[in-house]
């Protein structure tokens, strides 16, 4: 919105905006900016498809913005690889507090290199968001890195949904626990042999989840 950009402005951000989805990922493959505000109610192509079609070629934050009303498209939204949402109407400064929290935690993660997560057949190389499952290269959304990685650090240990939950989608994250059991479900069907059946995350009744190698 208006606002929203404006304020941006005013707080020292340099702002480009977009009128519909298709020009919103046309301008986040020539921009590359450090973090997109994505509307829901986006004409020619709506914000989730959207952030679907981004998601294709960058792991950039992505914030959307929704209506009271439109609890799937959120649910949707977050599955499709957005990092957080506001509901509208929003505060201004609740606004600005969500961008801000979101551009330091990208910042934190993006410092100096780190060695590869090996646990048996399974290798994930964090510097480069990298994932190799039984020898073959296997691609993940931003999330599902996020939350294989806090898994296979925890290996052999439980870590509970509002653990992952404030790990991968930060603490000012206001999303439900349903977020963190879809991600799972989408991480089970490309790592495991049977995702029916899964051997590596395994779900633990009324506490969360672990990684087995």
């Amino acid at each position: 919105t208006r606002r929203s950009s404006d304020l941006l402005e005013r707080s020292g951000y340099s702002v480009v905006t977009a009128g519909d989805g298709r020009s919103a990922i046309a301008m986040a493959q020539r921009e590359q900016p450090d973090l997109i505000v994505l509307d829901i109610m986006l004409p020619v192509l709506d914000g989730v498809e959207a952030c679907k079609e981004i998601r294709k070629f960058s792991p950039v934050p992505i914030i959307m913005l929704t209506a009271k009303d439109q609890e799937i498209d959120k649910v949707l939204a977050l599955e499709l690889g957005a990092d957080d949402y506001v509901t509208k109407p929003f505060a201004l400064h609740e606004f600005l507090a969500r961008v801000k929290a979101r551009l330091r935690r990208q910042a934190s993660t993006h410092g100096g290199h780190e060695d590869p997560i090996a646990l048996g057949t399974i290798v994930l190389d964090p510097s480069r968001q990298q994932l190799t499952v039984r020898g073959k290269e296997v691609a993940l959304a931003p999330k599902e890195f996020g939350l294989l990685r806090v898994l296979m650090e925890n290996h052999g240990r439980v870590v509970t949904r509002q653990t992952l939950l404030d790990k991968v989608w930060g603490y000012d994250f206001e999303g439900e626990q349903q977020t963190v059991s879809v991600h799972i479900r989408w991480l089970r069907e490309k790592i495991e042999e049977d995702s029916r059946s899964p051997r590596h995350i395994l779900t633990v009744r009324s506490r969360g989840y672990m990684f087995k190698a």
